[in-house]
């Protein structure tokens, strides 16, 4: 009888103190999940927008920029199985992975090819980014629901760099546990768009030095999401940011698109004077499907109040704009209720054209936040370095990143997996062993019985390729 309380544990069945591991097995697949992903690829025509959009002319090495488009695929599909470097490319040379494709180059030619890039080269690799997302919003799930609403973020985050060989890095200020630091490092400038029932997928990125403002290049960023919303179906669009994307340059920019926008002020004396005149019966209580946590405190809130009032924005300018102010005042937790002689709020405004009601628009509003999900994405993959000591290397592995990320979202999506993360689909679905055969001449994936996540696998393995695929699979 086992003792209670003792505990568990997973032992080994073997005498291995006199086993050997031999890495030797030249059929082995560590990420057999990159077929039908990069067959998705594919079939959303990434290999001919590479050969139409990206050319090289003038090549520093001269061999470096020959055959980029299996070359940028080659680093596409290093980062679907879940590289975060130029080294790292080298899993999808290992045992049998670079029998399954067509031409699978070496790490120090990948990076040779990135180093290739100029700034006009980063903007050919962004046309074919934006190109096939289209394709794959089309082929699959990755969108759904945009036909009837769409929502197009926009944000910045700042990635940490070391060392004096980066390009561009230098230090601007992002946000830690709640408070402002200096950190050196490089800011990627993302626009993301997503649905009520779809996870955000990346419009635009641009990569910018550390110390570049939040809202530079903000309004032109916003023209090409909602542009590439448009042309995906979408009929109702809203352009939503935080205070450093509550400018003329954003609301512009969405208005001329014929977007609508909801995006916060930053406190100035006009808003609080808006603020002060909110009667104190217009105050509506709402509350949240789920707590969120106060930007000013860091503390969770599920409870606050709403009003709202009209506002003319850049007032005295040719591009005024009168909307609403609608306001979030919450109740200061860092003053005791029994000490104060009235009731201490923190007011959180947000300018806005939309015509819910007020405690409706704030909600909305605030699932602005999909983005940071869509961020913890990037920095638990790609992002987790910027990989080279070039500017504009670097900004060519951040648009790859766009690439892998759509493409592993509309995977997700076909595989019945539309909200997951990141992670969770490298998993699942590409980080899949299995062994290379070729019984009779055919193909032949064998992959582990029991796999937990076989369904999902299937789902997507049947949904990409026709019944006259060339590589069969066998559980």
């Amino acid at each position: 009888m086992r003792r209670l309380g003792r505990a568990l544990s997973v032992k080994l069945s073997h005498d291995w103190d006199r086993g050997v591991a031999v890495f030797d097995d030249a059929n082995l697949v560590s990420c057999a999940g990159l077929v039908p992903v990069m067959e998705l690829a594919e079939q959303a025509g990434l290999s001919a927008l590479l050969d139409e959009h990206v050319r090289f002319t003038s090549e520093v090495v001269k061999s470096g920029a020959a055959n980029p488009t299996p070359k940028l695929t080659s680093i596409i599909a290093g980062l679907t199985a879940g590289a975060d470097s130029i080294d790292d490319l080298d899993v999808i040379r290992a045992g049998g992975t670079k029998r399954l494709f067509d031409a699978v180059y070496a790490p120090t030619t990948l990076g040779t090819v990135l180093r290739e890039f100029t700034g006009g080269h980063v903007r050919q690799l962004q046309a074919v980014q934006r190109r096939h997302l289209l394709a794959l919003a089309d082929r699959t799930g990755a969108l759904a629901g945009i036909d009837q609403r769409a929502f197009v973020d926009i944000d910045s985050l700042l990635r940490p760099v070391y060392g004096h060989a980066k390009q561009g890095a230098s230090f601007g200020h992002t946000k830690i546990a709640g408070k402002q630091v200096l950190r050196k490092g490089l800011s990627p400038l993302v626009t993301a768009i997503s649905t009520p029932t779809a996870a955000p997928v990346i419009a635009g990125i641009r990569l910018r030095a550390g110390r570049a403002g939040s809202g530079r290049g903000a309004g032109s960023m916003v023209t090409e999401a909602v542009n590439v919303a448009k042309a995906a179906g979408a009929m109702k669009i809203l352009v939503r940011g935080d205070s450093a994307y509550g400018n003329q340059a954003v609301i512009g920019a969405a208005r001329r698109a014929g977007a609508r926008f909801s995006v916060v002020l930053a406190k100035q004396s006009s808003v609080n004077r808006a603020i002060d005149s909110i009667p104190d019966q217009a105050w509506v209580p709402v509350r949240y499907p789920g707590s969120f946590t106060d930007p000013d405190t860091g503390q969770l809130v599920s409870d606050a109040q709403v009003a709202e009032v009209t506002y003319t924005a850049f007032a005295g300018t040719p591009q005024a704009v009168t909307a609403r102010l609608i306001v979030r005042r919450v109740r200061d937790q860092a003053v005791d209720p029994e000490d104060e002689m009235f009731p201490t709020w923190r007011y959180h405004p947000f300018f806005t054209d939309t015509t819910e009601p007020a405690p409706d628009a704030d909600v909305t509003h605030r699932q602005h936040a999909v983005v940071e999900t869509l961020f913890a994405d990037l920095i638990d993959g790609p992002f987790a370095h910027m990989p080279s000591g070039s500017f504009q290397a670097n900004s060519a592995w951040v648009v790859l990143a766009a690439i892998t990320h759509n493409l592993l979202r509309a995977a997700g999506a076909m595989a019945g997996q539309a909200v997951a993360r990141g992670a969770t689909l490298r998993r699942e679905l590409v980080n899949v062993p299995a062994r290379f055969v070729r019984p009779q001449g055919r193909p032949t994936l064998r992959l582990p019985a029991h796999w937990p996540h076989a369904k999902a696998w299937n789902t997507l393995w049947h949904t990409v390729f026709t019944p006259k695929t060339a590589i069969q699979v066998a559980a």
